[in-house]
């Protein structure tokens, strides 16, 4: 049994504690609000011009996130061990506070970390692909999935890669763009004269 003198010595460690998880809270970034300057990191392309949820990633030292054109790609760009810079933020569209899905809000950012996410939903992210689609509620979720379908992911929080498609629908991806590909070469081919 812990001493009554004791007491008082652990109050400070106790508020020193607090004081410090607080500190950590207080330093995370706020989300930036979407301007039609923002482009997706990847594809360099307005992301105005994108339907579906966005994603925003800040870097330690960094003045202003990067912006990715579907959620899909922050989770790829968290996974990736060559960053030059830590991650001490990510930030997703709340899809049920969006005014469209064309139209995803400039403000409506919520942590990725505490967000609920849909998969599998029958319609297309900002790159024309199956993509992760986020809400601020487990109840907003189940609304979107009445109208699209989908799936509620079975943990909050912004999954690893291996969760965005089951092994099917990454085949069917992957057949996609093999054929993408082969498309393009054959008309680079033509464009040379080959």
């Amino acid at each position: 049994m812990m001493s009554l003198r004791l007491f008082p010595r652990l109050v400070p460690l106790v508020f020193l504690a607090l004081a410090a998880c607080k500190e950590d809270t207080a330093t995370l970034p706020p989300p930036v609000a979407l301007t039609a300057e923002a482009v997706g990191h990847y594809c360099q392309m307005d992301l105005l011009e994108h339907p579906g949820p966005k994603a925003q990633v800040h870097l330690e030292g960094m003045p202003y996130p990067l912006f990715f054109s579907q959620v899909r790609d922050a989770v790829a760009y968290r996974q990736m061990p060559e960053q030059s810079h830590a991650i001490v933020a990510i930030y997703v569209n709340d899809m049920a506070a969006a005014p469209s899905w064309e139209d995803t809000g400039a403000e409506n950012w919520i942590d990725a970390n505490t967000a609920v996410y849909v998969t599998g939903a029958a319609i297309a992210g900002g790159m024309g692909e199956v993509d992760l689609v986020p809400f601020a509620t487990i109840e907003g979720a189940q609304h979107f999935i009445a109208r699209h379908g989908g799936t509620v992911l079975a943990q909050r929080g912004l999954p690893r890669a291996d969760a965005l498609t089951s092994d099917q629908d990454f085949d069917a991806l992957q057949d996609d763009d093999a054929a993408d590909f082969l498309q393009r070469m054959n008309a680079a081919g033509r464009m040379i004269g080959g």
